[in-house]
């Protein structure tokens, strides 16, 4: 995991069902838990803002839902659960950092540990929420082993379990001494964690009594002053090469063809993996719909497998045209490139790409139909809409790769007159196929686009000898 220093400090809150996360969050920011109430699969995402609001951002929409949670549907906002729901309010400890709920960890599956993972990068914090009776499934400690080598700091949060904690009273050991039974309990749970995942021995841990939660609330405010303080020193405001004239090399060798080469290369490559990727995602879908939870579950299951093949879509494009500048840009001006020419070239061929794009918008977002097609929104909003954790605004040459299920397909297969499992395969199977030829034909799109703006910014460099941009 790589943190940006443009990325907003979040904690982000996981944990098994039962454990009370949402109770919490909500003595972290003296409110009813009640007020954190979200549809079954959304993320919450709670922020500082002047007024309080509440929001839900639907994919297939550009403007977000208002949301009320004392109210069972919100007209068109909930044809489909929304990715995430934002509640902003006016509480000085947001003012620090976001905080972030997530769904319960046993119903995101391989797919949803991965955005998980993705936005607990991001944010820079991950809250475990566990209780007192509970223990660390298999699937818990292998999100948590994975970030045991990143720069993400963890905190454990232990709750009253179903009966309260062992015992109300402090416990008499034979030697005398006074044991406190919930400093048993958690002690009990960190050892549980170590024997798996001793790299996080570091880890502090916050048993949450009677609702208290002032220490972990020291503890989240002192970790974001710290980590403020590192991530700005990690984004100067001048770096190398963003100033003054760059002299193309001598000899920068036949660099036109070999760009051409790579883009087909590159283009080629991703799309192979994203239908090998495909073709994985199809076998899990039919197990789901024949041993798991059958046709209802197939919406929920599709839209988060899509949710994390569009990220890992859009990071293997941003590594490969980052490959592609670096490689290509340093035949010209020398290679490494520095950080500075590297954001001068970037900003010069996301200018010119406007003019060699042919077809829709790049930035739009891809929306599996009830009738197995594929259909599409352009415009930056409705990309916002898809993300589960709030994106900054991009400093990489191509926008996001953006998928998801249409509310229609909540409709159609939660309906009990579709709960045939033959028809939900077949379904499933064309659906997945229209999205492996949409998500060709955009990839080559892409990269033949940025294949013209970018040799357009290197052959005036290597015209006038200078990079101008």
């Amino acid at each position: 995991m790589t943190v940006d220093p443009r990325e907003p400090l979040g904690v982000v809150a996981v944990g098994p069902a039962g454990a009370g996360r949402a109770n919490v969050l909500a003595a972290l920011l003296d409110l009813d838990a009640g007020m954190l109430t979200v549809p079954a699969g959304s993320w919450l995402v709670v922020r500082h803002a002047t007024e309080a609001s509440r929001s839900a951002y639907v994919p297939g929409f550009r403007t977000p839902f208002a949301y009320r949670t004392d109210l069972p549907e919100v007209g068109p906002a909930l044809a489909r659960p929304p990715r995430r729901v934002e509640l902003s309010l006016p509480e000085p400890l947001l003012k620090h950092y976001r905080l972030v709920d997530t769904p319960d960890l046993s119903s995101l599956g391989r797919a949803g540990t991965g955005v998980v993972l993705d936005a607990v990068g991001r944010a820079g914090a991950l809250l475990f929420v566990i209780a007192a009776d509970q223990s660390f499934s298999a699937a818990e400690l292998h999100l948590l082993a994975e970030v045991v080598d990143s720069p993400v700091q963890v905190f454990f949060a232990v709750t009253p379990g179903a009966s309260g904690w062992t015992s109300p009273e402090p416990a008499e050991a034979p030697d005398g001494t006074v044991v406190d039974p919930i400093t048993v309990i958690v002690e009990a749970h960190r050892a549980a964690l170590l024997a798996a995942v001793p790299g996080l021995a570091e880890a502090r841990w916050f048993p949450i009594v009677e609702g208290d939660a002032l220490a972990l609330r020291r503890a989240l405010v002192g970790w974001a002053s710290d980590e403020g303080l590192e991530r700005s020193s990690l984004d100067p405001p001048d770096v190398p090469g963003l100033h003054g004239r760059v002299p193309v090399l001598p000899e920068p060798g036949e660099w036109s063809e070999r760009l051409d080469r790579q883009v087909g290369s590159a283009g080629r490559r991703i799309r192979q993996h994203l239908a090998l990727e495909l073709a994985n995602l199809h076998l899990r879908v039919v197990q789901e719909i024949v041993f798991g939870t059958g046709c209802a579950g197939l919406p929920q299951l599709l839209d988060r497998e899509l949710e994390a093949l569009s990220l890992l879509a859009t990071v293997q494009c941003d590594h490969a045209v980052r490959e592609l500048v670096e490689d290509i840009g340093g035949r010209l001006f020398g290679a490494p490139l520095p950080e500075g020419v590297r954001r001068r070239i970037t900003k010069a061929v996301r200018w010119g790409m406007p003019d060699h794009v042919t077809g829709p918008e790049l930035e739009r977002v891809l929306l599996v139909t009830s009738t197995a097609g594929v259909a599409s929104l352009a415009g930056p909003a409705a990309i916002d809409a898809l993300a589960a954790y709030p994106t900054v605004p991009r400093t990489e040459i191509l926008p996001p790769v953006a998928v998801s299920l249409a509310g229609g397909c909540w409709q159609h297969w939660r309906t009990p007159a579709n709960a045939d499992q033959s028809a939900a395969r077949a379904w499933s199977q064309r659906a997945l196929r229209e999205i492996e030829l949409e998500l060709s034909r955009e990839i080559s799109r892409r990269f033949e686009v940025v294949r013209l703006s970018l040799g357009m910014v290197l052959s005036d460099a290597a015209e006038h000898g200078i990079l101008l941009a």
